[in-house]
């Protein structure tokens, strides 16, 4: 729709472009717990909630990549305890030029769009 007086063009903004978050794991998961997820979802990351259920993270394969090896080690390891792609996450009235050049600049293809207290409602994929 053009804009007009009556209806003035508006910026797109994150909330028009996430979508639904598929796949969700408590940050109390074990590693290999989460390796066995991504694996069988064929998913390429997972978001990672705190026992609060806000927003912890993103957790991707390349953070999964050092515990290949599978060994005691990834059974007894926290998702918590892995470095993963922590906050500050995007917000539904973000503009999507602003949230892009986040993305871009924190080398990010997937970014948790959450609400004011911190809880996911959102993927932004560009």
């Amino acid at each position: 729709m053009p804009a007009t007086v009556e209806q003035p063009a508006t910026a797109a903004t994150v909330g028009d472009l996430m979508k639904h978050p598929e796949l969700q794991i408590g940050d109390d998961v074990m590693v290999d717990t989460a390796m066995d997820i991504m694996q069988s979802s064929g998913a390429d990351h997972l978001l990672v909630r705190d026992e609060d259920g806000r927003c912890a993270g993103l957790l991707t394969r390349l953070h999964l990549a050092p515990f290949q090896a599978r060994s005691w080690y990834t059974e007894r390891t926290p998702v918590r305890d892995v470095v993963l792609d922590r906050g500050p996450f995007a917000t539904v009235g973000m503009p999507i030029a602003a949230a892009a050049a986040a993305m871009r600049s924190r080398g990010l293809d997937v970014w948790p769009v959450v609400d004011r207290d911190g809880h996911v409602i959102g993927l932004l994929d560009l």
